[in-house]
Parts: C-alpha cells; structure tokens; sequence
C-alpha cells in the first residue's frame, strides 16, 4: 500500500486502497479491513505521522509474510517483540520507537487479535539530551540570506522563507501551510498565524527583518490571497501551494550555493534561530513559547550553547 495512496484526498480512496491491504488483515475478514483504511484515512490527522505509521505496517506485514506468521487473530505479543529486536539491529532507536509506536495504535483500532500484541513490549531504550540537528551560527544564518539573488521571483521567495523559519522558529510543515491571510496585522505589529501538531493555532509575531523580507516578495509576486510560499513555473509564481518537500530541497541548494555544511536542512534554520535567541540572552522559557513545544525538555535539546563552552574547556588542554 502506497503513502501516496492513502494520503490522495480521492472520492475512489477506499475502493482504490482495498486492493492493497496486507493479506493477513485481508484474510481476518471486511471488518478488519475496513478498520485498516479507517486508521489510515480517519484517525490520524498529521500527514507526516501516518506516512510514517503506514510505512511502519507495511514494513511488519512484509516482515510477517516472509517468516510465514499469521493468520492475523494468531499474532501474540513474542510476534510483535521478536520483529522490534530484529528491528532494533538495523535502524536507531527512535525509528524503532516510532514503529513500535504505530503497531500499538494500529492493533488497538482493528481490535484483531483481541488482545493487542503490541502493547506491553518495550522498546529501545532511548535518552536525549542534546539534539543532532546541525546548527549554524548566527553569521553563517546571515551569509545564507545575503547569499541569495533577489533579481527573480524564486530567489525573493526563497530568502523569505528561509527567514520566517529563523525568525519564528517554525517548523516547515507549518511555513508552506502559512496563507497570505496567516500574515496579518494585531494592532500596529504583523504577526503569523501558524498551523502546528496536533492542528494547534500558534500565534508569533513578526520579525522586522523577516517582516521587509516577505513584504518583497509578496509585492514582487502580486499575492493577494490564498497560499503564501508557492511554486514556481518557467520563473513565475503559481496558484500551487510550495511543499515541504520542495522547501527541503531549495534549503539544500541554497545551503551549498553559500558554501554551507551539507548536512543544512529545514530543521537547521528552526534550530540556529532558537539556539542564537537563546545565544543573545533569551530564556529557554520563552523559547519553548514561541517555538511551541509541548515540553520545556524538547527545546532544551536544540539549546546547543554548551557545545562552544565546552570546547573552550577541552582547548586549555595543551601538551
């Protein structure tokens, strides 16, 4: 079953996916079958979680028809443990978490077997205490933006973009989701309407730089309603709303034009603006509110000043 498939908001959806339901939930009967579409199409609002949770069952069913496992109401819980510790073997531990993860939903939606086999096994052991997304420093931020030709549509859009994900410390999802109407005024300040998990309204205001930077490219483009950051055809602005997907790789391309590590990314730009906010005096608080995070922990993770104390530390040992 493709992500695609299921993630096409088609009137044909159900008839078209059916087709491709795993054979032992094929074979557990319609009701099980319904209930598989029906977690896929209806219980999992966030796009990116169920292409994640639908490669994730995928991934278990194949793994089940290899070692000739089934029939589906069979499935015990030394099943579900026997495929994350094989699992465990070949990708990282939140992967392995997130797999984990979306068996125990799943098993809990089609109530097949009627004890869920999922529930109760553990997963990797997993602690984070410092992020892995790369960081740029403030003046590598600074050089990214100034890198970029303003002299066409794409590159007014693109520097603007970029500058909405420093500035606000949004994550891309919620940047291309962004409408013209998402960029208005509260009193005599701009602010941004933003869309983030869970379908939760956030509320930023506008950076000034960020701020002369959209009103560039919107004035350039001629937007006047409907999606802010869109794609482009043949160097014109279209009706068509940007991906993520696209963002990622203009973030790439744009990233190596202005001789960056490639490891650059969307995620890179929310990481640098927290990190040089928090560089300049902010406090993790206030951190956690504007780049509204669910747990003070998880800013904490993109805080990454101790990183440059402690090499100032380990460079006072001279031999």
């Amino acid at each position: 079953m493709s992500g695609d498939l299921i993630l096409a908001p088609r009137p044909a959806l159900l008839a078209v996916a059916a087709d491709r339901v795993p054979a032992l939930v094929v074979d557990a009967g319609p009701d099980a079958t319904r209930r598989y579409l029906e977690f896929f199409a209806a219980s999992i609002r966030n796009p990116n979680t169920r292409s994640a949770y639908l490669i994730a069952a995928e991934k278990f069913f194949a793994w089940c028809e290899h070692h000739a496992i089934g029939p589906l109401p069979s499935l015990q819980r030394l099943h579900i443990a026997a495929y994350i510790e094989q699992l465990t073997q070949i990708q990282s531990a939140p992967t392995v978490k997130q797999n984990l993860a979306a068996l125990r939903m799943l098993f809990a939606f089609l109530r097949v077997p009627i004890e869920n086999p999922a529930e109760g096994v553990r997963g990797p052991k997993h602690v984070v205490r410092a992020g892995r997304t790369p960081v740029l420093s403030a003046g590598q931020a600074r050089t990214l933006l100034d890198s970029i030709p303003t002299t066409s549509i794409a590159g007014l859009r693109d520097r603007a973009l970029l500058s909405v994900m420093v500035y606000s410390f949004g994550r891309i999802s919620a940047v291309v989701g962004l409408d013209l109407s998402d960029y208005h005024y509260h009193g005599a300040r701009r602010w941004f309407r933003l869309y983030e998990k869970g379908g939760k309204e956030h509320a930023v205001p506008v950076h000034h730089r960020a701020e002369e930077y959209l009103d560039a490219y919107i004035g350039e483009a001629g937007i006047a309603g409907g999606p802010l950051f869109r794609a482009t055809a043949h160097s014109q602005i279209t009706e068509r709303r940007l991906s993520r997907f696209a963002a990622w790789e203009m973030v790439k391309r744009r990233a190596k034009t202005a001789g960056l590590p490639a490891s650059t990314t969307n995620h890179t730009l929310r990481a640098t603006g927290i990190t040089v906010y928090l560089e300049n005096g902010g406090t993790i608080e206030n951190a956690r509110n504007i780049a509204a995070h669910a747990s003070l922990r998880t800013t904490q993770c993109y805080d990454r000043r101790s990183e440059s104390v402690t090499l100032d530390e380990i460079s006072r040992i001279r031999l």
